[in-house]
């Protein structure tokens, strides 16, 4: 018999069975817990009634549908951003509350997406008392957002042209669930008039604008005449679809290179090129239209300047179906990779008052033109000299919406559901106030180093930062989930608050450091060199950015002779406390010392490659001080296998750095920089350095997949003469196509895949003489 009187989490109750196997026995869950929940803190409510009655049987006590109702509440609650709060789970939001009407707006919705937006949502719904139901792939049985979610229905294969994208599949399940309305998220079918359409057709609300606002601002050519006769700043290009690549070269040598190749229905990056001459218009103009027919079955493109040295700047805007339309300032999302924005914050650090009301008038005036409804979002390019321009309007709740909900204090999802449902704007454009400063990073599963290629796999370690009243993450995945390549290889948002952009910055830095994932290959290490960037910390950024800080890809950041020793000295206290733990375990030889280091002062080396670098150590209370590099360190903390995290201090400063062993050595990372550090005895150190290198395997001779992905066209034969940089072979990964060039000239001796097959990271291509 168990006492269960003192439960304060969903962890605590699931530990008062033998097992977690033993649970998902009693509860029929199969093929056994999600391996998230406890993680989660979280436990669904449609569970809680086999839960319950499983303790009484277990005899197991006080675990009843009451309980788990209240660590429910208790773990949900919604802390407001104005006053001081305690940490929050990692998957809650800031949000404030709005009182636009006292019940909730509707008894049930539909979450039309997955993944974290679909997270996202289904927390404010269950904030407003709306039950919410999930929709999902083969791929997505255990999904996290399923989890969430009141109800799930099974909408087809992994393939999202096979599920997410089946409008048919949406508003059955729609009719299935008895849901009132439906939430697209973003991407998949949130701009998708058809799809708004069917729902209206089907008696059901849209939560989001309506089908003349989608199609409007959703064609790109289109959306630009209404931006120009509504009094927005145009760029100037062609006011129509291009027919071909020869009509796209005289077109561009009339406005002038650079300029862009852009597809009408485009977004996320997707159908989106630069050209800086013909033969790049030529190639652009293909590749443009090839991605435009596969993601947005429609391959219309366009023409336009490119402004060169320009910030991507957009106005948040938010309109009822009252007349009142309102922008809630703007976004800074320059810091881009291939058009894909990297980085955010609210506000933009170039921006001033007279030029925000100047750009939210135009965003407001562009909104009002097309009777927009809901949230959307009115993008700008910005050009050094203040001008500025209008770029898209995006129809639907943006990726980024999170920074703008911390400096605004209001609920995005909130304010479109209760406008969906027929309520007011709760605010007017005079009592929106902006204050302090908030960055979103968008932690993906991509390899820097290979060229940010899509990585997937399987989530070995997740272990988000903690949040709190500062820190906000947006998550849709957990520990032991599978990034696929069917989908978007995000694998979560990390957005961080300060009163001053330094201070929001720094904690994004922090929160970075303590972020671990193990198992695809993802970008963390890359976001933290942009935060410690003096250029980017400065707030002088463009578009150009990344390549320019950054021209020959990313490979890490190079450490001085001051990080070398500091984290030779983080090593160095790893290194001691694994071996005071393996002497107590008895696990050495009986050769070992007694202790690793004495009463006075021990020596070790540190070797960074061919770095070495001596280190002289005194065990002090709660840590060791170490002299390396003519400084002593004094380091503060604790360190397990089991969390790959020191957190502690040095010199006072406080410190996070993951640590991983790889081969006897330890991997130190922290701020962009990784560094790989042997801690050894001298004279073990002298014998090392005789040690031969392991020379890797040639692999000159072979053209190797960098991604997973699908082979779309191979552009050479066996026995042809290639030269150095021309096109081999295109590869399609994340609806994203990848050429891939001949890196050296040489002859084709065989072709190991065709066009359609599926391909892994690293699976050989093509083979040269």
């Amino acid at each position: 018999m168990t006492n269960s009187t003192d439960i304060s989490t969903f962890a605590e109750v699931i530990d008062l069975w033998p097992s977690a196997e033993a649970m998902a026995d009693d509860i029929g869950v199969q093929p056994g817990l999600p391996p998230v929940w406890k993680h989660r803190r979280a436990i669904p409510s449609k569970h809680w009634m086999a839960i319950a009655e499983a303790a009484k049987a277990r005899e197991i006590h006080d675990v009843t549908v009451e309980t788990l109702a209240a660590l429910a509440a208790k773990s949900s609650s919604s802390p407001k951003l104005a006053a001081p709060k305690p940490a929050t789970p990692a998957n809650q939001t800031n949000e404030v509350e709005m009182p636009m009407q006292s019940s909730p707006p509707f008894k049930k919705i539909l979450i039309a997406n997955r993944g974290e937006i679909a997270c996202r949502i289904i927390r404010t719904a269950k904030r407003l008392g709306i039950k919410t139901v999930a929709v999902f792939s083969d791929a997505d049985v255990q999904a996290r957002h399923v989890d969430m979610a009141d109800e799930a229905i099974n909408i087809g294969p992994a393939a999202a042209a096979e599920s997410y994208l089946v409008i048919d599949k949406i508003i059955s399940a729609v009719g299935e669930s008895g849901a009132e309305a439906v939430h697209p998220g973003y991407g998949f079918l949130s701009e998708n008039a058809g799809f708004v359409a069917a729902v209206e057709k089907a008696g059901i609300t849209f939560i989001g604008p309506d089908t003349n606002a989608i199609g409007a601002m959703g064609d790109k050519i289109e959306s630009k005449r209404l931006a120009a006769k509504a009094g927005v700043n145009t760029i100037p290009g062609s006011d129509d679809a291009i027919a071909d690549v020869e009509a796209a070269v005289t077109f561009a040598r009339e406005i002038g290179y650079p300029v862009m190749i852009k597809a009408s229905a485009g977004g996320g990056g997707k159908g989106l090129r630069a050209a800086g001459s013909d033969d790049e218009v030529r190639e652009g103009f293909e590749r443009a239209v090839s991605e435009a027919r596969s993601s947005f079955g429609d391959d219309r493109v366009f023409v336009e300047k490119f402004v060169e040295k320009s910030r991507h700047i957009e106005i948040q805007v938010i309109a009822d179906s009252f007349g009142n339309t309102i922008h809630l300032g703007e976004r800074e999302c320059s810091v881009q990779r291939r058009h894909q924005k990297v980085v955010e914050e609210a506000p933009s650090p170039f921006l001033d008052a007279a030029l925000r009301a100047e750009m939210g008038a135009q965003a407001v005036a562009l909104a009002k033109a097309v009777g927009y409804r809901s949230a959307g979002t009115v993008e700008f390019i910005v050009a050094a000299d203040r001008s500025f321009y209008f770029l898209e309007m995006n129809t639907r709740l943006q990726v980024e919406h999170p920074v703008t909900e911390y400096v605004t204090g209001l609920d995005l999802v909130e304010l479109m559901i209760r406008i969906a449902a027929g309520g007011k704007l709760p605010i007017t454009q005079d009592q929106v106030k902006m204050e302090g400063w908030a960055v979103e990073t968008r932690v993906y599963a991509e390899d820097p180093v290979r060229g940010f290629l899509p990585s997937t796999g399987r989530l070995v370690r997740y272990r988000p930062p903690e949040a709190s009243e500062t820190i906000r993450i947006d998550t849709g995945i957990g520990e032991g989930d599978e990034v696929s390549l069917f989908y978007d290889p995000m694998i979560a948002k990390l957005i961080s608050f300060g009163a001053t952009r330094d201070e929001a910055i720094d904690r994004q830095a922090d929160a970075l450091d303590r972020f671990h994932i193990r198992g695809p290959a993802h970008n963390i290490g890359f976001l933290g060199a942009i935060m410690a960037n003096a250029k980017f910390r400065s707030g002088d950024i463009s578009t150009d950015f990344i390549a320019e800080e950054w021209p020959d890809g990313f490979t890490g950041t190079d450490a001085g002779p001051i990080t070398q020793a500091r984290f030779s000295a983080v090593a160095a206290l790893v290194h001691l406390q694994l071996k005071t733990r393996e002497m107590a375990l008895g696990q050495t030889s009986g050769a070992a010392p007694a202790n690793p280091i004495g009463p006075g002062s021990s020596f070790w080396v540190a070797q960074i490659g061919q770095e070495k670098i001596d280190l002289e150590i005194s065990r002090v209370e709660g840590g060791i001080d170490v002299v390396a590099n003519d400084q002593t360190f004094a380091v503060r903390g604790d360190w397990t296998p089991v969390h790959h995290l020191f957190d502690g201090s040095i010199n006072g400063h406080g410190a996070a750095l993951q640590v991983d062993r790889v081969n006897g050595a330890y991997e130190i990372s922290a701020g962009g920089i990784s560094l790989k550090i042997s801690i050894r005895e001298p004279h073990v150190a002298d014998f090392a350095r005789h040690m031969p290198v392991k020379l890797p395997p040639d692999t000159s001779k072979l053209l190797m997949s960098p991604m997973p992905g699908m082979i779309v066209a191979i552009k050479v034969t066996e026995g042809e003469e290639v030269e150095a940089g021309q096109p081999l072979v295109i590869v399609d990964a994340m609806k994203m196509e990848n050429v891939l060039n001949a890196e050296r000239s040489g002859k084709i001796a065989k072709v190991m895949v065709a066009a359609g097959d599926s391909v892994a990271v690293d699976q050989i291509l093509i083979e040269f003489e």
